[in-house]
């Protein structure tokens, strides 16, 4: 910066001082310190060896503090993400409902969202659309994605896969441990996703009453249907079919049906996007 001379290190041993050596040869024209300086008697003392004016500021910021872990992360936070669709097991993430044995699965989708930059936002989906939004928010921000989902009462699924991408399954407990991943390339061009018209608020969701034995299978036929080398269509219809018959039990309304293999609401329900499955992507379209 032009206004900089020269930056030096102190190197002294005496408390407050550590600079002394420096500021006798720069002999600067005024030293600057805030109001809740500790040394402020010795810095003046040396102000007046070099004739330096001693000036005190006050401690107060006209913006929002902010660490330097936080700038840390914003440095490391992705500019884009995807976001992601669940097929079995979901609500198993919930670390109160977690069951050992159990398996959530689900997979990254496209297009990508961004929080940009000077109004260049791209969020082409929905608010409150059971995608994982919110964890994908929090991971482009810098924030501890999975932390901050944890926070909100519900479970660590959605940042979780954002993060890993892909076609994972990962093991019931308190916190991600992936189990195994793959491509999905089964999947490409067999899922379509559609707006049922209004949003869904997942935490508020967690405590309700639902048939986990149900959700459980579902995680189960998900992850069978997954194993690499052994990808089944029609396995992962199954588990997405006894899914919805857990939403459906649970009260939710009824899907419009389009020639699909298997439908069911994302994440939490009640509203939201619904993801369908299709046996080609001529049926799809």
């Amino acid at each position: 910066m032009r206004m900089v001379d020269e930056v030096v290190v102190g190197e002294g041993l005496e408390h407050g001082l550590d600079f002394k050596e420096h500021f006798l040869r720069i002999k600067p024209h005024i030293l600057v310190v805030t109001e809740d300086d500790k040394y402020g008697d010795i810095k003046r003392e040396l102000c007046t060896q070099v004739g330096a004016k001693y000036v005190v500021l006050p401690k107060d910021l006209d913006y929002t503090p902010i660490s330097t872990t936080q700038i840390l992360a914003n440095i490391r936070a992705p500019s884009r993400c995807p976001l992601r669709v669940d097929f079995g097991g979901g609500w198993l993430d919930v670390p109160k409902l977690a069951r050992p044995g159990a398996y959530i699965v689900n997979c990254a989708v496209s297009p990508l969202v961004s929080l940009g930059g000077a109004g260049s936002k791209e969020w082409p989906y929905h608010i409150g659309g059971g995608l994982g939004g919110s964890a994908a928010h929090a991971l482009l921000s810098g924030k501890d994605s999975v932390q901050s989902e944890l926070d909100l009462g519900v479970g660590w699924q959605d940042p979780a896969v954002i993060k890993e991408t892909g076609l994972c399954v990962w093991h019931s407990g308190p916190k991600p441990t992936l189990d195994f991943k793959s491509s999905g390339q089964f999947l490409q061009g067999k899922m379509a996703l559609l707006w049922t018209g209004r949003p869904h608020v997942t935490y508020e969701k967690t405590d309700v009453t639902r048939d986990y034995e149900l959700v459980e299978k579902a995680g189960r036929l998900a992850r069978q249907a997954a194993l690499p080398g052994q990808e089944s269509l029609q396995g992962l219809a199954e588990a997405v079919q006894v899914s919805y018959q857990m939403q459906r039990l649970e009260g939710m309304a009824e899907l419009h049906s389009y020639g699909e293999l298997a439908k069911k609401y994302c994440g939490g329900g009640w509203g939201g996007y619904a993801v369908y499955i299709f046996g080609s992507t001529e049926g799809r379209d």
